[in-house]
């Protein structure tokens, strides 16, 4: 269980939190969950969420539970600072979709006495690490890995494996379109996929029949 800095105020800095994990992994709803018990303390807080993000709703932050809490739709990391003005506690959704500027914006906030909450995927669906994400993690205090339950082993997954075929990056989806695997069913899954694509009628496997008729 994640426990909240305790604040000095005699230091002046923030600090940042990212929690990061596969799909279905409960990052968004531990989000909610700590950005939550600051409004309880009444402490100001604001959300932000990349525009692009219109799975359940244009404004709100919503887990995939159904929790839900209100946020501000940015276009790009650059729009958080002037937004933020003010903020005690600023949380970030779906880090991973923001630019590279995103890692700066969350280290300025820190150093201005803002605690920085930010939750993203670690990895993308071909199993590399995310976008900004591996660098808000170097430069976290704290890290909070999440896993979901694998979908065909039971295990904890960290894979976040994309059933389709369409290859682009950034692919918005639910259960239709995604499922966490764990590592082995991953791989397992790589591997089918791979010989799937395999063409069974290639030339050289035309030509090795015709000969063995032949002879």
């Amino acid at each position: 269980m994640f426990l909240e800095n305790t604040v000095n105020p005699k230091e002046q800095f923030g600090w940042i939190e990212v929690i990061c994990g596969s799909m279905f992994s409960g990052k968004t709803e531990e989000l909610i969950r700590r950005l939550r018990r600051a409004q309880f303390a009444k402490q100001k807080v604001e959300i932000f969420k990349p525009a692009i993000d219109v799975r359940y709703d244009e404004e709100m932050v919503v887990s995939h539970d159904a929790n839900e809490i209100r946020s501000t739709p940015v276009p790009s990391a650059s729009n958080i600072p002037l937004l933020a003005d003010g903020c005690d506690v600023v949380g970030i959704d779906e880090a991973q979709f923001f630019d590279d500027e995103i890692v700066n914006v969350c280290n300025d906030l820190a150093n201005k006495g803002v605690r920085v909450i930010v939750a993203g995927l670690d990895m993308d669906f071909k199993g590399n690490p995310f976008g900004p994400m591996p660098n808000l993690m170097a430069t976290a205090e704290y890290v909070t890995k999440v896993h979901a339950v694998c979908t065909h082993t039971g295990n904890l997954a960290q894979y976040s494996h994309r059933k389709s075929k369409n290859d682009t990056l950034v692919l918005l989806g639910e259960v239709d379109e995604y499922e966490p695997l764990s590592r082995a069913a991953y791989y397992k899954a790589l591997i089918k996929e791979k010989l799937q694509d395999i063409d069974v009628e290639s030339p050289i496997n035309v030509g090795a029949n015709k000969n063995d008729v032949n002879g």
